[in-house]
């Protein structure tokens, strides 16, 4: 029979699972504990490998597996906001662009809204359900199977038909970065999508937020020496700023509330 401590912990998983994030606040509140004893509990979780901790909480720590898409949506939400809101302020009117797979990229669309002349080729149905109802700017999606959990078109029919095109920019994400500048996602099929993209744009935009410094995954799309610019709500990692200086990477920091360029 489980005690409270191993319930408790089994909770914590169930809703880190669910939710991508737990905080440390928030879990104290739940369960009516003090903050020191949900500490000791992510760090166990953290060293049975289940967990990641990060700063007030922790996520989910699989690399081999992602994240809910749905759980996907509120982690770092406020952030997400602010990156998409940065990168559409990149894009000027009357282009054209790629826009993949992702929570973030999703938030990029949003604030396409309002743009002009803008002709928007994506692999991801959310993007084209928030973009294709207005009248001053064209979606084409590409074909191929959709995948049930997010809603992303991947596979060979995709990447033939990403490679028809030649446009101004890319907006992309990733799963995560390591510190050697890799960029990585968890599905093969959805990277060479995002290979195709990064190959057939003029300007290749990264959306990621610092979180992304902190998880792994199996499947490498590229490096960030193949980005233009990354905009992200901070670098947390010298090593990546370093890349991005030694590469002619531009930064730009979108924290909620603010945006800046380095």
């Amino acid at each position: 029979m489980l005690d409270d401590l191993s319930l408790r912990r089994q909770e914590i998983l169930a809703l880190a699972r669910s939710q991508g994030r737990v905080s440390v606040e928030d879990l104290s509140a739940r369960f009516e504990v003090t903050p020191q004893t949900i500490r000791k509990d992510l760090n166990e979780l953290c060293e049975q490998r289940v967990l990641s901790r990060i700063y007030g909480g922790a996520v989910i720590a699989s690399g081999v597996e992602n994240v809910g898409y749905e759980a996907r949506r509120f982690i770092a939400q406020e952030e997400k906001k602010a990156i998409g809101v940065a990168a559409a302020r990149l894009i000027p009117n009357n282009s054209s662009l790629f826009v993949n797979i992702g929570t973030t990229t999703e938030e990029v669309a949003r604030a396409l809204v309002d743009h002009e002349g803008l002709l928007v080729i994506t692999n991801n149905i959310h993007v084209a359900n928030i973009l294709y109802h207005h009248p001053r700017i064209e979606v084409i999606i590409a074909g191929g199977p959709v995948r049930r959990s997010d809603g992303g078109i991947t596979g060979s029919a995709a990447v033939d038909f990403i490679q028809q095109f030649k446009v101004d920019y890319a907006v992309i994400g990733a799963s995560a970065i390591d510190e050697e500048g890799a960029l990585l996602d968890f599905d093969y099929r959805e990277v060479r999508v995002s290979q195709a993209i990064i190959s057939n744009a003029r300007q290749v935009i990264l959306v990621s937020d610092r979180l992304k410094f902190e998880r792994t995954a199996p499947v490498r799309i590229g490096h960030i020496s193949q980005i233009d610019v990354f905009v992200t709500d901070e670098i947390v990692s010298p090593t990546i700023a370093d890349h991005c200086r030694t590469h002619g990477v531009r930064i730009v920091e979108a924290r909620p509330g603010e945006n800046s360029g380095l």
